[in-house]
């Protein structure tokens, strides 16, 4: 049956010292670099959210999940195993089986992140796209993703708690909706990273296709898919393209035919190979980012996806979005000089 392979035996090329830079989409390493400048930043982060709450999530896991280990889920433990050796991370994150018919596999923590599946997701994919998935969660704690979206989950409480207040609401939502955006970029950064990791690109594509149509690889065709993203992409009229924004609001995970579509769209740019062939940032040199180069990157990377869109809502706002993305550019240029 297509899409039922097992892991073969072979070799992974390891990625010495690669720098999460490397498969980062634009708009998250910009702020991920931006945070990684605001020197304490993570330390307010985590005294808000309180360490006792991530011992507390650990201590949960510990009494009501199986640790994966050479003895249990030994299959998962080798892929952790192979995870941090691939990205070069000093730790092996550990991971904890939970069950839940649910399809879910999530990176918890600050200081010690771990990992969690569930026997759902166990139980729709095979190994190959369960190697994908561990790659994913690695390479989102390789970013240090944790930081935002404890903001997101922080700021979402307090909105909620201030709903009362309109002002304050409408302020907040702004943020959230801004962080959920950020959110929704950091899980097509992991899907790269996945991809990375288990250097296996139609395994990876098809994980992502799985969780659209679940465990029927056998009748779902990963080009016919992909043809189903143009037909979203091209939305048909200015309602299609305004009811598809209205869909992204209050979400933190873009669509699957997305996923699948930019995760294809960034392997065919040549990125993958030649990261795998040894030209990638070092995470040694990530003190040099510059913030204004990557809000750059990030700018230049959505002005790419305007024009590439075929989608009626999207011509009609780019013009207003081009300005707003230009005036950003004017007042980073100027911090900049100051900087200089």
């Amino acid at each position: 049956m297509p899409g039922m392979t097992t892991t073969p035996d072979r070799n992974r090329i390891q990625l010495p010292g690669i720098s999460s830079r490397a498969y980062e989409h634009p708009a998250d390493r910009s702020a991920l670099v931006a945070l990684r400048k605001l020197s304490g930043f993570d330390t307010v982060l985590k005294q808000m959210s309180g360490l006792v709450s991530e011992r507390r999530l650990r201590l949960m896991y510990l009494a009501s999940a199986v640790r994966v280990s050479e003895t249990q889920f030994r299959s998962l433990h080798d892929m952790g195993r192979d995870a941090a050796y691939i990205l070069d991370l000093h730790r092996i994150p550990e991971i904890y089986v939970q069950q839940d018919p649910h399809v879910q596999a999530k990176a918890i923590g600050f200081d010690d992140p771990f990992i969690v599946v569930t026997t759902g997701l166990l139980n729709l994919m095979n190994e190959e796209e369960q190697r994908f998935v561990i790659g994913h969660e690695t390479s989102h704690i390789l970013s240090g993703h944790a930081v935002y979206r404890t903001m997101l989950d922080i700021l979402t409480t307090l909105a909620t708690r201030v709903a009362w207040i309109p002002l304050g609401y409408i302020g907040l939502r702004a943020i959230v909706a801004g962080l959920e955006e950020w959110y929704r970029k950091s899980e097509l950064s992991s899907d790269r990273g996945g991809l990375l990791t288990g250097q296996n690109p139609e395994a990876a594509k098809r994980a992502l296709m799985k969780l659209a149509g679940g465990d029927y690889t056998h009748e779902m065709n990963i080009e016919a898919f992909l043809a189903q993203y143009q037909e979203y992409d091209t939305a048909g009229d200015l309602r299609d393209g305004f009811l598809k924004v209205l869909n992204l609001l209050g979400t933190t995970h873009p669509f699957a035919v997305v996923r699948v579509a930019e995760l294809d769209k960034w392997q065919r740019t040549g990125e993958y190979e030649r990261i795998l062939g040894g030209d990638y940032p070092r995470r040694e040199d990530d003190a040099d980012a510059r913030v204004t180069d990557e809000i750059k990157a990030a700018a230049e990377s959505y002005r790419r996806s305007w024009s590439e869109s075929q989608d009626p809502f999207i011509g009609v706002l780019r013009d207003v979005a081009e300005g707003a993305v230009n005036a950003g550019e004017r007042i980073f240029n100027r911090f900049s000089r100051r900087d200089n």
